[in-house]
């Protein structure tokens, strides 16, 4: 999915290199082994630290993809800004995340995932799991601690410590997908 510096000139690069077959500003669903993909796009729209957006365009079409699937179809939401309020006061939420998240309660499994804010969160409310990933480019500051969410610098032999890869599997159980996160030391 894109992020806000994909976004530079409307998302039309972006969207040629990896986004042909999507819809609006490039979201998109794919099922794979009995799970139910979506690719929401919160960037599109985006102010200078304002909160994601996703658009009552995109917002329709989500509660129309989802709405045909069974309650025991284990969903996987992902967007680049969290769809949770980590910290509103820096932009790190998507302001109607709310009503996307309304489409997807009844079912059993959800996993929300995202970046942006470069930094392992995990948050589980009912059974809708999520989870940032840290950033693979800089890291950036515990929300709160600093004024403004700019790029932290650190000392070189301390910087793989704090980036990192997120990877998730899916195993068919009745438990939750397993989500690891990895640091590039």
């Amino acid at each position: 999915m894109p992020g806000e510096h994909d976004f530079y000139d409307n998302g039309e690069e972006y969207r040629e290199r990896f986004g042909k077959n999507t819809t609006g500003a490039g979201w998109h669903s794919f099922g794979q082994k009995g799970v139910h993909f979506t690719g929401l796009v919160n960037v599109a729209n985006i102010q200078e630290g304002g909160l994601g957006t996703l658009g009552q365009e995109q917002l329709d079409w989500l509660e129309k993809d989802v709405k045909s699937l069974s309650t025991s179809t284990p969903i996987v939401l992902f967007a680049h800004i969290p769809l949770w309020a980590v910290y509103p006061q820096w932009g790190w939420g998507t302001d109607d995340a709310e009503r996307a998240l309304s489409f997807v309660k009844r079912f059993g499994s959800v996993t929300v995932l995202n970046g942006h804010i470069h930094q392992v969160m995990q948050k589980v409310e009912g059974n809708v799991t999520f989870h940032t990933a840290r950033g693979t480019a800089f890291p950036l500051p515990t929300p709160g601690s600093v004024p403004k969410p700019i790029p932290m610098v650190v000392e070189a032999t301390q910087l793989k410590k704090m980036l990192g890869l997120t990877s998730v599997d899916y195993t068919e159980t009745n438990h939750t997908l397993a989500v690891v996160d990895s640091t590039l030391e």
